[in-house]
């Protein structure tokens, strides 16, 4: 153990504070991100296969679709936070020719935002296509009146609000990684 400590008192405290933020920030991202992805997927598999009686209503399976892209990327997303600590790893090194630089590091921090950015997009295109669907289900037909001919797929179906929930994690897990990003860029550039 002091021979850790012996390795991490000779590096310059900037590099001591970047690599704490990374390593502190990649943990929490990657956990954050990790749980909700886990429990995004498990709403996913849920909705499409404990639920076969019924099937997404018009315009649903767009919405699905986007929502497993971007559960797809944040599942790139996780494992560049991950990265963050193995990235924070390296910057103790007590050599320092095997320390990222600075261009490095926020290279790095970059693509993790832009991956973020580009799975909330997918993620809010689905809760957009989602939204506009149970607006023109619930206002289609008025749900007091409920005839025996009704068709069942104009009704506001779980299977829908199902979708809209994982879709809401997955916001949240994005929009979590993009906080981070920017706490991380604005540590490495102190």
């Amino acid at each position: 153990m002091s021979n850790s400590s012996d390795s991490t008192s000779s590096l310059p405290p900037t590099v001591k504070q970047v690599a704490q933020a990374l390593r502190l920030g990649g943990w929490a991202c990657f956990w954050v991100q990790l749980v909700l992805g886990i429990i995004s997927g498990i709403i996913f598999l849920f909705a499409v296969v404990a639920l076969p009686g019924q099937k997404p209503g018009a315009g649903s399976g767009g919405g699905l679709f986007f929502a497993v892209c971007g559960l797809v990327v944040l599942s790139f997303s996780i494992y560049l936070a991950f990265r963050y600590t193995r990235l924070a790893r390296d910057l103790r090194s007590p050599t320092p020719s095997l320390r990222p630089s600075r261009a490095d590091t926020t290279q790095q921090v970059k693509r993790t935002l832009i991956a973020n950015l580009i799975g909330m997009s997918l993620t809010l295109f689905g809760a957009e296509a989602m939204g506009g669907i149970l607006l023109g289900k619930s206002l289609a037909r008025p749900q007091i009146l409920i005839e025996s001919t009704a068709n069942l797929r104009e009704f506001i179906q779980p299977l829908d609000i199902f979708i809209v929930l994982g879709n809401t994690h997955m916001i949240v897990a994005h929009f979590i990684g993009i906080v981070v990003g920017l706490l991380l860029l604005d540590r490495v550039y102190k």
